[in-house]
């Protein structure tokens, strides 16, 4: 049963990461917590990795369609992997709750913020 739930999250994941290039966080986190039962620190790690296969995919369908901007993928890729190398260890000084509650308010201040521009 659980390879199933996964098999439908990871095809969610992958439709909303290829139409609004996000998937990991918006979907398989809050997924994989309501519908598997993970804690909050094991999603997030969870979604991390496997967003990479998706990652690639969606780079590869849409270099194929021209609608990559190298010179914005390099610099903005190497910073995020980087500060991503270290942040990762404060995910573990984190509580669960604290992380599931920072994790929806930045959800929640996106999509008001959306919502409101033009």
């Amino acid at each position: 049963m659980n390879i199933f739930i996964g098999l439908c999250i990871g095809a969610v994941s992958g439709v909303i990461a290829a139409l609004c290039g996000v998937g990991g966080g918006i979907i398989m986190v809050p997924a994989f917590v309501m519908l598997l039962g993970l804690d909050q620190k094991t999603a997030v790690a969870t979604s991390l990795a496997a967003i990479i296969l998706t990652a690639l995919a969606a780079t590869a369908r849409n270099q194929m369609n021209d609608l990559i901007d190298w010179k914005i993928v390099i610099p903005s890729a190497l910073a995020g992997a980087i500060v991503a190398w270290f942040a990762a260890d404060f995910l573990k000084a984190l509580s669960n709750q604290m992380l599931t509650k920072g994790f929806a308010i930045l959800l929640i201040a996106v999509g008001v913020r959306m919502l409101w521009q033009k």
